[in-house]
C-alpha cells in the first residue's frame, strides 16, 4: 500500500528543487497533492507533468508572503477535501550580504516569506487539524541554523525565528495530536543554493561546488531531501516530534 494513501498533502514552495520533488514524491505514494508556488509557470508544467501520471496533484498559484493569499489556497484545499492531514511548509527566499549593507526591505522581504508565511499558512491549516484530532506539520529549516555563514546574518534570522517558532508549536499542540517537525538541510542541488552561492562569492567568500563537497562529501540531491519530508509525514514517525532532522552528512556535525 502507498504510504499517503488518500491522505490529503499541502506543500509550499513545491514548483521547483525540494519542493517539487516533493510533490512528485507524494503523489507517487498516493497522497492528494496540493501544493503553492509564486512561480506560475514550473507550478503549470509540474501539475500537467503528473496528471499524465493519473495523480493527483492541484497547482495553487499563491505569494507565500501574502496574508490573502496564504488564507485563500488553504481554503480552496479545505473546501475541495474537507481537511489537510500533511502540511509541509517548504517556500523560502535568500539574501546573503554584509549585515551593514541589508536594507530593511530586504529585513522585511525575508522574514515576510521566510517566518511570517510559515505563521501565516500554519495558522491557517492548525485549526482544521485540531478538529480532526491529528495532523502533520513539516518544516525546512537550514543549517544557518545551527552553522553561521558569513553574509548570511538576516537569511539565518529569518530561518531562526520560523525554526523556533515550529519547535513551540510541536510542544503547544503535542497532545492535541499534532506533529510538528522540521528538516534542516545543508547546500543542496536546487536553484535556491545556486543563487546562494553566486550572492556569497560576489561577496568574496571563496564558495565551489568543491568547496560544498569538501564540507558534506557532495551536494545533496533534492530527492533526498524529499524523502525525509516522507518519512516525517507517515506513522513510521509517529513518536518523532519537535525534532530538527540534520539532512546535512555532517556538514554541522564539524
Amino acid at each position: 500500500m502507498s504510504k499517503l494513501s488518500g491522505k490529503v498533502c499541502f506543500i509550499t514552495g513545491g514548483a521547483n528543487g525540494i519542493g517539487k520533488a516533493t510533490v512528485e514524491l507524494f503523489a507517487k505514494e498516493g497522497g492528494i497533492v496540493y501544493f503553492a508556488d509564486a512561480d506560475f509557470s514550473a507550478g503549470e508544467r509540474l501539475v500537467s507533468e503528473l496528471k499524465k501520471q493519473n495523480l493527483r496533484v492541484t497547482f495553487l498559484p499563491c505569494d507565500v508572503s501574502i496574508h490573502l493569499q496564504c488564507n485563500e489556497a488553504v481554503v480552496t484545499t479545505i473546501q475541495a477535501e474537507g481537511r489537510i492531514d500533511v502540511l509541509f511548509n517548504h517556500a523560502g527566499v535568500i539574501v546573503a550580504k554584509a549585515f551593514l549593507d541589508y536594507t530593511l526591505e530586504e529585513w522585511e522581504w525575508l522574514f515576510d516569506n521566510n517566518a511570517k508565511s510559515v505563521f501565516m499558512i500554519t495558522r491557517a491549516v492548525l485549526p482544521h487539524m485540531l478538529e480532526h484530532g491529528k495532523g502533520v506539520i513539516i518544516n525546512t529549516s537550514s543549517s544557518s541554523v545551527k552553522a553561521v555563514t558569513s553574509f548570511e546574518s538576516v537569511y539565518g534570522a529569518s530561518k531562526g525565528a520560523m525554526h523556533q517558532l515550529c519547535r513551540a508549536i510541536a510542544v503547544e499542540f503535542r497532545d492535541a495530536g499534532i506533529r510538528c517537525n522540521l528538516i534542516v538541510p545543508s547546500f543542496v542541488r536546487t536553484k535556491h543554493a545556486y543563487e546562494e552561492l553566486e550572492q556569497l562569492r560576489s561577496h568574496g567568500v571563496f564558495a565551489s561546488e568543491n568547496d560544498i563537497t569538501l564540507m558534506q562529501g557532495r551536494i545533496c540531491e533534492p530527492e533526498e531531501v524529499a524523502t525525509v519530508a516522507l518519512f516525517l509525514a507517515t506513522d513510521d514517525s509517529s513518536f518523532i516530534n519537535g525534532a530538527e532532522i540534520m539532512v546535512d552528512n555532517t556538514f554541522t556535525a564539524i
